[in-house]
């Protein structure tokens, strides 16, 4: 039986994440920091939880080690936990883009190194980080978001090709905008929540960005887009680059 763990497990994509992987008879653990939640989940899916704030490597040690003593192995970490705030830069406090960094970069990078040694011992493994379709397109509004989300690629792509070594495969999952609680995100600064501006642009489900995870446990691509809108954006930004920065600085112009 193949074990995944998953990180912000207790809600959203990893949550969605951890019924489908536990429908397709895989053995689950999640962490998170929100213990009521972690409750809820092992009640409906009687999947192992841990108590987890991916800044702290001592959690991310005491996960890990009580997934693997009850699965026997870990065969693919899904660095799915992350935050966002919305808001023009100036309106995001410091301390509030600290946050993102640590919870979006240092977070992934501290799962890394966590699940590399149990990595090494099993087949087929292999390690999903979520980013975000503003990974690829720079986001007004979201900028130190997506900048984490730039970094989230760049750690991808640069492991693929370290980790190749160990027999691993690093892949990157990037949702378009997903109907998770980050659409409510806002920022000290702001009475807007990302909800309030992205207008008509679609949402996808939770489902769909699961769908898009399972995919990528079993596919061959490095990067694995969610929502046609968000594949559409990818074209834009590789083929019209003058023509999306344009759209986008009138946008926000004046």
């Amino acid at each position: 039986m193949r074990s995944i763990f998953i990180t912000g497990g207790a809600s959203g994509i990893g949550l969605a994440a951890a019924r489908r992987f536990k429908r397709e008879g895989w053995t689950v653990g999640i962490g998170d920091i929100d213990g009521i939640g972690m409750g809820r989940v092992a009640d409906e899916l009687g999947v192992f939880t841990a108590p987890l704030d991916v800044r702290d490597r001592a959690q991310w040690a005491a996960a890990l080690d009580g997934f693997v003593a009850k699965a026997g192995k870990l065969d693919v970490l899904l660095n799915n936990a992350g935050i966002a705030r919305y808001g023009m830069f100036e309106e995001v406090t410091p301390d509030e883009s600290d946050l993102q960094v640590d919870i979006n970069v240092k977070g992934v990078i501290n799962g890394a190194y966590a699940a590399l040694p149990y990595l090494k011992e099993s087949r087929g493994r292999r390690l999903v980080n979520v980013a975000s379709v503003a990974g690829i397109v720079g986001s007004p509004g979201l900028a130190t978001y997506s900048a984490t989300k730039h970094a989230v690629r760049g750690l991808t792509e640069a492991l693929d090709a370290e980790w190749t070594r160990h027999g691993i495969d690093v892949t990157c999952v990037m949702p378009f905008f997903v109907e998770t609680p980050i659409l409510d995100a806002g920022s000290k600064g702001s009475n807007r929540t990302i909800r309030d501006a992205i207008g008509k642009s679609p949402v996808y489900t939770v489902e769909d960005a699961a769908e898009m995870i399972w995919r990528a446990v079993h596919g061959r691509e490095r990067e694995y887009i969610v929502g046609k809108a968000g594949r559409q954006a990818s074209f834009a930004r590789r083929f019209m680059p003058g023509r999306l920065r344009k759209r986008m600085k009138a946008a926000f112009a004046g």
